[in-house]
Formats: C-alpha cells, sequence, structure tokens
C-alpha cells in the first residue's frame, strides 16, 4: 500500500479521527456479536429486541449493521429476529438474514444478519465443524460479505461466528482449542486481500487459555492469526479491572458481570489503519476508568462499568439509560446470559479526478499550465465522512509534462484538491501524454488521466495574434493589446509585429483596417 509508514502512525491518526468525529457513533460499517440466549423466536421478546438494537439514549443507538448471532434455535427463529429488526422504530428496514444450523448434536445455530445498503452477501462455509466429543460441540461457519458500492477484494470482509464449549473441565478446554485450531487453520487459507474478524461467545476465562492463544499468538503462519482490538488481555474472570468490557451475565443470578466471554477479535489489517480497518487505536488498552474510552469504538453494549459482580444496572445507567438496559435484561431471559457488543469499521478511500485535460493551442516557448482535479469520492451519504478512509495519493507525469510531486491526502465530502500540471513548449506539434494517480483507493489504485495539446511556433504572419495559422476573431483581442506597443505586448513568443497588418514596419491604428480584411484567412 502506498505510503506505507510505521503501523503506529495510523493508528494514532485513527484514535485522533474517532476523538475528533465523537457523537453516539462514528458513521461507519459497524459489527456486533450476540449470544442472545436460546432464541426461539418467542413474542416476548421482540419488542426488547428491538429496543436494543434502535432504541436511543443520550443521543447513542446500538444501530449495528452486521450481526453475528448464536443461540438461535431455528431458521424461524432467525426470521423472526430479522423482522423485528426491519420493524423497529428508528430502523432502515433494509435487513436480511441467514440461519446455519449446528450439527445433529447440537439444538442451536447461527444467525447472519446484515444490511443490504451496507454490504453484498456473498455466502458462507463452515469453518469448524461441530459434532461429539472430541470435536467441537458446535459449527462455526464464516460468513463473507463485501462493502457495497466497492469491487475490489480489499473490500471483503470475513465474518466468523462462534459458541465455544463452556466450562472449566480439561475436556472443555480441549474442545475449545480444536475450535480455535479450526479457525485459524481456516483463516491462514484466505486471499492476503480480505480482511476477517471473529465474534461470539468464547467461554474463555483468561488470555492464557491454550484455546485463546492459538487464535492470537504468533506462529510459523501468522496469514490467520487475529489481534484483539481493545488489547485488554489478561484475565478477566471476576477482575473488576475489566469490569467496563464484561459481557455476562446481565441478569445477575449466575454471578452477575464478571466475564469476558463474549468477543470480537480482527485480522492484522483491519488494525492498521488503513482502507478498511478498524476505527480506534489497538496499541491501548481499553480503559479502566469509563467505558466511553475515546480512543476505541468498541463497546459492551449496556454495560458502564457499574455492574460487576452484580446485574446489569438499570437505574443511572449512563451507557444506555434504564429501558435500554432492562431490555437487555429481557432478552438474555436467564441466568448465564450476555449482551452484545459492537465494533465500528472505517471503509476505503474512493479515487476520482478529471479524466482529461486538454491544454489547447499554445504558442511555443509559452507557458502551458492546467488544472487537475483529485478528490476522495467515498459515499458519504451511505457511510459519512468520518467513516470513510482519507484518500492518499501522488501524481506522476509522462515526458512532456510535469506534475506535484508531493504526497497528497483528500477527506471524503472535502474540497476537490486542484493540481497544476504543465506542458513543455519547446518544440512545436502536437502533445500527447499521462498523468497517474497512485492512490490507496483499492478499487483504481493507479487512476490515469489523459493530457492533451498543440505547440504552435511562430508564424510571422500578418493578424496571426495568437499564432494558431489562421487570422480570426479570436484574434481581435490581441490585435488591440498590440495598438498599445511593442513594449506592452505579454504574448511571446507569438511576435509582436504580426499585428503591422500594412507592412510599415509598426503596429498603429493605420493596421486596423488591413487587419480586418484579413479576418478569415489562412497564413501562408
Amino acid at each position: 500500500m502506498l505510503f506505507r509508514t510505521p503501523r503506529v502512525s495510523y493508528r494514532l491518526l485513527a484514535a485522533c479521527l474517532a476523538l475528533a468525529a465523537g457523537g453516539p457513533a462514528w458513521a461507519q460499517l459497524r459489527v456486533a456479536t450476540w449470544n442472545i440466549s436460546s432464541y426461539s423466536g418467542d413474542a416476548g421478546r421482540t419488542a426488547p429486541i428491538q429496543t436494543v438494537v434502535y432504541g436511543v439514549f443520550d443521543g447513542r443507538s446500538m444501530a449495528p449493521d452486521i450481526i453475528l448471532g448464536q443461540e438461535f434455535l431455528s431458521s424461524a427463529a432467525m426470521t423472526t429476529f430479522k423482522n423485528a429488526l426491519n420493524s423497529a422504530p428508528g430502523s432502515p428496514g433494509d435487513w436480511e438474514g441467514v440461519f446455519v444450523a449446528g450439527p445433529p448434536t447440537d439444538t442451536e445455530g447461527n444467525a447472519f444478519l446484515y444490511r443490504t445498503s451496507k454490504v453484498v452477501y456473498l455466502g458462507y462455509v463452515i469453518a469448524s465443524q461441530g459434532g461429539a466429543a472430541p470435536l467441537p460441540p458446535r459449527n462455526t461457519p464464516r460468513f463473507k460479505v463485501q462493502l457495497q458500492g466497492y469491487t475490489s477484494q480489499k473490500a471483503v470482509l470475513c465474518c466468523y461466528s462462534t459458541h465455544m464449549k463452556a466450562g472449566t473441565a480439561a475436556d472443555d478446554k480441549t474442545r475449545r482449542q480444536t475450535e480455535a485450531t479450526n479457525i485459524r487453520n481456516n483463516a491462514e487459507l484466505l486471499s492476503p486481500d480480505w480482511s476477517f474478524l471473529l465474534g461470539g461467545d468464547y467461554n474463555i476465562y483468561t488470555n492464557t487459555e491454550t484455546a485463546y492463544q492459538e487464535l492470537i499468538g504468533s506462529q510459523a503462519n501468522n496469514e490467520g492469526r487475529f489481534f484483539d482490538p481493545i488489547n485488554s488481555t489478561g484475565n478477566w474472570h471476576d477482575n473488576s479491572a475489566y469490569r467496563f468490557v464484561h459481557t455476562q451475565d446481565p441478569v445477575a443470578s449466575n454471578g452477575g458481570m464478571d466475564d469476558r466471554f463474549d468477543q470480537l477479535l480482527v485480522s492484522d489489517n483491519l488494525i492498521e489503519g488503513d482502507g478498511l480497518s478498524y476505527i480506534g487505536n489497538a496499541s491501548i488498552p481499553y480503559s479502566t476508568t469509563t467505558w466511553n474510552d475515546a480512543n476505541h469504538s468498541y463497546r459492551s453494549w449496556g454495560n458502564d462499568g457499574t455492574s460487576f459482580n452484580t446485574g446489569l444496572t438499570t437505574t443511572g445507567n449512563t451507557m444506555v439509560g434504564a429501558t435500554i438496559a432492562q431490555a437487555i435484561i429481557t432478552c438474555a431471559t436467564t441466568a448465564g446470559g450476555h449482551i452484545p457488543l459492537f465494533l465500528d469499521l472505517r471503509v476505503p478511500a474512493e479515487v476520482d479526478s478529471d479524466l482529461v485535460i486538454d491544454f489547447g493551442q499554445v504558442p511555443q516557448n509559452a507557458t502551458a499550465q492546467a488544472t487537475l482535479e483529485v478528490w476522495n469520492a467515498g459515499n458519504v451519504a451511505l457511510w459519512n465522512a468520518a467513516g470513510i478512509d482519507l484518500l492518499r495519493y501522488t501524481l506522476a507525469a509522462s515526458t512532456g509534462f510535469t506534475a506535484p510531486g508531493d504526497n497528497f491526502t483528500d477527506a471524503a465530502g472535502d474540497p476537490h484538491n486542484a493540481h497544476v500540471i504543465t506542458m513543455d513548449t519547446s518544440t512545436p506539434g502536437t502533445k500527447s501524454g499521462t498523468v497517474t494517480i497512485t492512490s490507496n483507493a483499492p478499487d483504481e489504485p493507479g487512476r490515469v488521466v489523459t493530457l492533451l495539446g498543440e505547440v504552435m511556433a511562430p508564424s510571422g504572419c500578418p493578424g496571426d495574434m495568437n499564432c494558431d495559422g489562421n487570422v480570426r476573431f479570436s484574434d481581435i483581442d490581441l490585435f488591440v493589446e498590440a495598438l498599445a506597443g511593442q513594449s506592452a505586448w505579454t504574448h511571446s513568443p507569438c511576435p509582436w509585429q504580426n499585428g503591422d497588418c500594412n507592412g510599415d514596419g509598426n503596429v498603429t491604428f493605420a493596421d486596423i483596417d488591413p487587419f480586418v480584411s484579413l479576418i478569415g484567412t489562412l497564413c501562408p
């Protein structure tokens, strides 16, 4: 990728943009994961689901674009959930969904819900096959989407959805490790252009567990390695230092909020800060003093940090308020339930520009300049300006033309950048060439602009004041300028003497009638 500065620089830039954007969301692509607890499509949870997803408190709303769902009991349950999303107050109404059943030994499956205006669904595969021991108990599907409006493979996102084996027995840990190994092996086979993430209920208590290290640890092949975007590894269980990222249990009767079972891990290219990327600074751990961490878009939705070892706070909940908090609890239904969480991704830049620059006819040795406009054409209406990456680019002109040699940037929605392109006029004749815009826009990393022009030699032709080989109306204004005298003539190399139309060696009012008579003639 162009302008490959150290990754930390991109991360700091992403963090600064997140801080500058502020507000309830940064536009973007929002990806959520939610273990909704044995969901059969029961009518009693329809309204709470709508409140969790589209309820608004203090200007904030979950409002995701993708949901990775666990513990869906049937395809019909997924359809009911999708319909609840589409009919919710404030919903854009563009949700579709896919249900992937588990193995015969399991009663639950995975749901993948997505907004059709944001992504194009491309299908799924089973990345880890579930079944009876010693296999993992459940299937892990990998869903594939492409950002709406993009054609590059760098706009492809693969989303793994997992619900790992619960428990602390050796067999439980072994089955989690097997699943983690299968997921990582699968991710290693993906195109290096694609991005990927893993969401779900890991049922892991500490980052030292072998299954977790299998996912995030450095290995001989790191193509399938996952990263914690909030850099908050540790012993999460019953540890108040991680109270802002705990996701289980909001109901309280099973110990309260004291585990980070649910997580979203991401691929390396999603934390590089260029193109499709996490909005946040993955080098900075999530705050231990506030849920409203400006360094991260990652949120454990509903957890304001006041629920450690208790049920999810409702009255006085500073993140979502009492109504949304209670809806989250209702959706969890029983002890051992979960809250949703999400993160935001910034989409790649898109490049646009003039396609043809025509210098027209220019006298030999005269200055020939034209303006090339370049801009970030990211879809602001769909992603919002802050949800689109900066366009970064350089210009390179072919022989006979010059372009500025600096590195340039443009934010989506900003005014167009204007660049002065020059043409060599030292020799006469028809000129053609190109300017290549090399950028970080994945759909068109090398955009070519055509350059055209014609350099006219001095003609020595009476009346031809612009040296284009003809005496035309376009010469009138220049002839009038020539009447002011040779010292005021500024259109060199076309000679001032071309205004001498009566042959007396000077340009005076006596040349006016002869000049008029020459209009419409060709030079010899």
